[in-house]
């Protein structure tokens, strides 16, 4: 199904959409994007629906044809303070304060979304893969977090992270359990699977 070109043919719109949400370590990034009206694309999806080649491959084309655009992270140690829920909010705002062109409308990806100073939002389900705005907010929030997580790989090799970027992957959690965490550890998650000890 092609993606929608916007939600409202005559307001300036920016899509909105955070990556790293369900990590259990770095921060969560976010972004913001406003097209034109009249740009396509055959292969801009759902970043999760893109190989990681043809995500690299977008983000020079989205960055270049939009009018505006920002991506914004957000610190596990803030993460830790405001819970995920928040801080995915957080980095979304800052995303948007770098725009250079005040949008007159907001997609936003998912159910929920704190209101950004006047502007009106519509939350929009699984919006990644329905508006292009969105979808290019997801490439572009997606790939430069994985930029982030593979630099930091290097600092902390046993963890995998330039291949799990900080998710819950088997190799990620025991390394967990066999080195302890680090500074980038959000330590508010169950960073382990709790076991169940039985009493005889």
């Amino acid at each position: 199904m092609a993606l929608k070109k916007f939600f409202n043919k005559d307001l300036v719109e920016a899509g909105c959409d955070e990556a790293g949400r369900g990590c259990l370590a770095g921060p969560v990034y976010a972004a913001a994007v406003i097209l034109p009206k009249s740009f396509r694309n055959k292969i801009l999806n759902d970043s999760k629906q893109l190989t990681e080649a043809e995500r690299y491959r977008l983000r020079p084309v989205i960055e270049k044809s939009a009018i505006a655009w920002a991506v914004a992270d957000v610190s596990n140690i803030e993460i830790d303070e405001i819970n995920i829920l928040n801080a995915s909010f957080l980095g979304m705002h800052r995303a948007l304060d770098q725009l250079k062109i005040k949008p007159e409308l907001l997609l936003i990806d998912g159910n929920r979304f704190k209101p950004y100073k006047d502007i009106r939002h519509e939350c929009i389900i699984e919006g990644d893969a329905l508006y292009m705005s969105i979808a290019a907010a997801s490439v572009l929030a997606k790939t430069y977090r994985d930029d982030y997580m593979k630099k930091m790989a290097a600092k902390f090799p046993v963890y995998s992270w330039e291949t799990n970027m900080g998710y819950a992957t088997r190799k990620h959690r025991d390394a967990i359990k066999e080195h302890g965490t680090t500074e980038l550890h959000r330590m508010t998650f169950q960073l382990l699977p709790s076991q169940i000890e039985l009493e005889f």
